[in-house]
């Protein structure tokens, strides 16, 4: 049974960035992706090697795929992991304005 249900950020004008970014993907890392934020819904809460906190109330999911390791930032609001953003790292570190954009995001969705 699922703990938690993924739900797509939504921008003011009905945008969702993290699937827009998804549906850019090949099939195989979209599908890899999708099974690692399947398996945060049904485990939550999970730790490594599938979920990694950033920060407090800030997640984000991490997958192999073919040209680095996809991560899928999301915050947990009841009982909805809400998609904040989506980037696929080929260095150690996080890009600091793809945490600040998850941040933002995640912020804008717990209503601070």
């Amino acid at each position: 049974m699922k703990r938690i249900f993924a739900k797509f950020y939504q921008t003011g004008n009905g945008r969702e960035p993290v699937r827009d970014w998804l549906l850019e993907m090949e099939q195989l890392d979209r599908s890899a992706i999708g099974y690692d934020i399947k398996t945060a819904e049904y485990g939550w809460p999970i730790g490594m090697p599938v979920v990694r906190k950033m920060a407090t109330n800030l997640w984000e999911v991490r997958t192999n795929v073919a040209n680095g390791i996809a991560r899928v930032f999301f915050t947990v609001v009841d009982d909805q992991m809400i998609l904040l953003h989506g980037i696929v790292k080929q260095t150690q570190k996080t890009p600091k304005q793809d945490l600040d954009k998850a941040r933002n995001r995640m912020k804008e969705v717990q209503g601070e």
